[in-house]
């Protein structure tokens, strides 16, 4: 591996060769949404390379253009009502501190509708009550979330239901696409209008 990027199977790539995936900051939203639903589109980060992105309505939220994303897990809360981004951040689950993603998946309101895009490495310093935090938004594959997955989520705050807005691939050796990561994921879709 160089200082320009991580092998692909037998190749080099850097951010330039991954361009396919959208490294600028335009949002590939393919799909047309209902007036009563926001539309999203979440794509991981791709090794420690390229950095996630996260679009709503057409707009990018978190990505590199922005220079807003960073390793671990990145979020971002908008209010289920009006669709107004309330929080963005990121944390790095590897050389930071699970207890400032704790205080931030406490403060989350009920009726928020809550994106997650995992860049380079976010599961290592999750603890148990992290990985219950976000359970309680509706992820399923929090609980098996290893070492460089790459993962994106759509749930909400108040949701007693398990979202199936979720994409996961493990870190495996013998099938990574990027040497010790696997490939990046997409996902994209419609999100209804919070109602009480």
């Amino acid at each position: 591996v160089g200082s320009t990027g991580v092998r692909v199977k037998s190749h080099m790539i850097g951010p330039r060769a991954l361009s396919g995936f959208s490294v600028d900051g335009t949002c590939l939203m393919k799909k047309s949404c209902p007036y009563d639903h926001y539309s999203f589109f979440l794509q991981s980060g791709a090794a420690n390379v390229v950095p996630p992105k996260i679009c709503i309505n057409n707009n990018l939220i978190v990505g590199s253009v922005l220079n807003n994303a960073g390793v671990g897990i990145n979020i971002v809360t908008l209010n289920g009502k009006t669709g107004e981004v309330l929080n963005t951040d990121h944390f790095d689950m590897y050389g930071g501190d699970v207890e400032t993603l704790i205080k931030f998946l406490k403060s989350i309101e009920t009726g928020s509708v809550v994106l997650m895009a995992s860049y380079d490495e976010p599961a290592t310093k999750l603890n148990d009550e992290a990985r219950k935090l976000i359970a309680d938004l509706g992820s399923s594959a929090i609980q098996t979330l290893g070492f460089r997955d790459t993962w994106v989520f759509v749930g909400g705050k108040g949701t007693s239901v398990k979202s199936s807005m979720e994409k996961h691939v493990k870190n495996d050796q013998a099938s990574n696409k990027y040497d010790q990561w696997p490939e990046l994921v997409q996902l994209e879709g419609c999100i209804p209008k919070y109602l009480d």
